[in-house]
């Protein structure tokens, strides 16, 4: 299975995402992220870069743009916000039936958004990385679940 997360600018939350999913090794299971306004080949933040490091989860990411390859790529795209979603199924007709908010997709009935740390301290982004661990825990065992079946 292949799985996209995407964010506003591919520096913070999906980089965080991207990494945390890909440290639990699941069997079968690509990991990428994007931005939906993200600048080519930015690093990830520097604060999210510290959280990961703490939690001894290691990234080597470089921003990118995504695009129409990346919607056909994945068998899930996974957003950060509901707006994230939005604009994906409206730019991207590849998209449809298969985007989801994060939470929507782990944690059915918790149709909040993942908070952007953007422009926080540390203590913001290990927050969002909380929140994003809560999540992806949960899409973990979704994911092993549906494997067994």
């Amino acid at each position: 299975m292949n799985i996209y997360f995407v964010c506003t600018g591919n520096t913070c939350r999906s980089p965080m995402a991207e990494a945390i999913l890909k440290s639990k090794s699941i069997k079968g299971v690509e990991v990428r992220s994007a931005g939906i306004y993200a600048y080519e080949g930015s690093p990830i933040s520097e604060h999210a870069n510290a959280v990961l490091n703490q939690e001894n989860i290691k990234t080597n990411h470089k921003s990118s743009l995504f695009n129409e390859q990346d919607a056909e790529w994945a068998d899930l795209i996974l957003t950060m916000t509901t707006a994230h979603k939005a604009k994906i199924l409206y730019s991207f007709e590849e998209a449809h039936g298969k985007t989801y908010t994060l939470k929507e997709f782990a944690m059915p009935g918790d149709a909040h958004d993942i908070q952007d740390p953007f422009g926080g301290d540390f203590f913001v982004y290990k927050q969002t990385f909380e929140q994003l661990n809560e999540a992806i825990n949960k899409l973990e065992i979704k994911l092993k679940m549906e494997e067994e079946i």
